[in-house]
């Protein structure tokens, strides 16, 4: 298993936006994504560092793989 990157919420958007997803709408420091085909929703924080486990729970809701998602940064 690949060690979790350390990131920020807005570098966690960025990669999720190269497979598809988009911004839905914005609640205060939260940015809610959707992707339409296959569809998936995923809740990011706008923080300077996600934690691990917050990180972790994104990339399982996008449907992907650890390795994936750093291919993606």
């Amino acid at each position: 298993m690949s060690k979790l990157p350390s990131i920020s919420g807005i570098d966690c958007v960025k990669a999720l936006q190269k497979v598809g997803f988009y911004q839905k709408r914005r609640e205060s420091s939260h940015i809610i994504l959707r992707r339409d085909d296959p569809f998936a929703q995923v809740v990011v924080p706008d923080h300077q560092e996600l934690a691990k486990g917050t990180l972790r729970a994104i990339i399982r809701d996008a449907d992907l793989t650890i390795e994936e998602f750093i291919a993606l940064l």
